[in-house]
């Protein structure tokens, strides 16, 4: 368990918080591309670290993230003219730049004067890989800009579908390192083998039990976990996973020669975003394009004009306790949606982690954690983290080898290791 002291830090992520500033000295997605599709589209209002903000695309196609209120008197630039390169609050004329620079200040004798000295708070933006990325920590400690493998490749190669979470951050995240639940929350009642599931990956449905080996690495990124495991037939399976700061994760529902990624943005201390994204090195066939927008499986369905799922906390994520009873263990459809039941309230929508009881099973989460914590500690110290400086060592992906049942379980590791990189299948058998 964590103190309270622990948790809250761990959990709070607004302005001048440990957490807050550790995600202010990272680029991280702060809407879709589509959301401000051209320029000078109607903008959109956003709330990213408990920050309200505005999101647009000037006359040229830059997309700007400043104040959702105008420094003049508050009044709301979400009801602004985007127009020839600015926004423009409808109150009284002021107008502003993507940099936040104010461009025209129209309602007073002294506005040609008095205009350079205002400015309405603006943070970088960066639109690559179908998300706009924003950078909102000290100017001076701006990074490179991220560098994951799938910002390379256009959406033939990825897709990608944002939803509103009705919990903290790290109550999602962390269930991504939870290596004993999908051996329930996940399974069916006839041994898992009219699972859906079946059709995207490999051990997804082996027991935690079955692990021989497991260990984590601290990297620039974040933490690799690694682990060896028995397979039904008496192999053994190797793979490698990865958590990447400040928020995202390699974990998800995919396939071979598909990589996933998971990444939860926290609007405020209740409530995020998950970026759900899957890739390939080969474009994806019609029956993946398929599955992936209509099949409602990896990707549920959203209420239309929204990032809810019809499967939701309101409804009761349309459990069927029928279907609970005869055939799948939670009575709920999709894999996102069963992990969303079980996350969204976890004594609430901020888990209080000083009344849980951990087990063996929950080393992995406690190292996610451990590696956030320290590294807020340490920015409070004044030591930077390095991993936003070294975009690069980010563009890994997980991996998976079948070995032979005597094989020492830290070469199976290093042969799993050397599948990070580069264009490979999920499974590779080693003679």
């Amino acid at each position: 368990m964590l103190s309270v002291q622990d948790n809250d830090m761990l959990t709070q992520t607004g302005p001048g918080t440990p957490m807050g500033e550790l995600f202010r000295r990272h680029w991280i997605p702060a809407l879709l591309s589509e959301e401000i599709p051209s320029a000078d589209c109607p903008p959109v209002r956003v709330t990213l670290l408990s920050e309200k903000l505005i999101a647009f695309r000037d006359s040229n196609g830059n997309p700007g993230l400043v104040d959702a209120y105008c420094p003049h008197r508050g009044a709301p630039l979400f009801f602004g003219r985007n127009e020839e390169c600015g926004i423009r609050c409808v109150y009284h004329g002021w107008k502003f730049d993507v940099t936040g620079a104010c461009v025209d200040l129209p309602n007073s004798p002294e506005g040609e004067t008095y205009k350079d000295k205002v400015q309405v708070k603006a943070y970088p933006c960066w639109d690559r890989g179908g998300i706009i990325w924003a950078y909102m920590g000290p100017a001076d400690k701006e990074p490179p800009k991220p560098a994951f493998e799938w910002l390379d490749y256009g959406e033939d190669r990825r897709y990608l579908r944002k939803y509103w979470l009705r919990c903290n951050y790290f109550q999602a995240l962390e269930g991504d390192y939870d290596p004993s639940h999908a051996f329930f929350l996940h399974s069916t009642l006839d041994n898992n083998e009219g699972n859906p599931g079946r059709r995207f990956g490999a051990g997804v449905f082996n027991s935690f039990l079955n692990r021989t080996y497991a260990d984590y690495i601290e990297t620039d990124y974040g933490v690799q976990n690694v682990s060896v495991s028995r397979t039904s037939d008496g192999q053994q399976q190797a793979a490698v996973g990865h958590f990447y700061m400040p928020s995202y994760s390699s974990a998800g529902i995919s396939g071979p020669d598909v990589y996933s990624s998971n990444m939860r943005i926290p609007i405020d201390d209740e409530s995020c975003y998950m970026y759900r994204l899957r890739w390939s090195y080969n474009p994806f066939t019609q029956q993946q394009v398929w599955e992936d927008r209509y099949g409602g499986y990896t990707y549920p369905e959203q209420i239309p004009g929204t990032f809810t799922a019809k499967e939701n906390k309101d409804n009761d994520y349309l459990v069927d306790r029928i279907a609970q009873k005869n055939y799948s263990y939670t009575g709920i459809k999709a894999f996102p949606i069963q992990d969303l039941a079980l996350v969204e309230d976890q004594w609430g929508p901020r888990a209080d982690r000083s009344k849980e009881r951990l087990v063996s099973s929950d080393e992995s989460i406690i190292k996610v954690r451990r590696r956030l914590l320290n590294a807020a500690r340490a920015l409070q110290e004044g030591e930077e983290p390095s991993g936003p400086w070294n975009p690069e060592a980010y563009r890994v992906h997980t991996a998976r080898v079948t070995v032979p049942a005597d094989m020492e379980p830290l070469e199976a590791v290093e042969l799993a290791r050397e599948k990070m990189t580069g264009p490979t299948t999920w499974v590779a058998t080693k003679a």
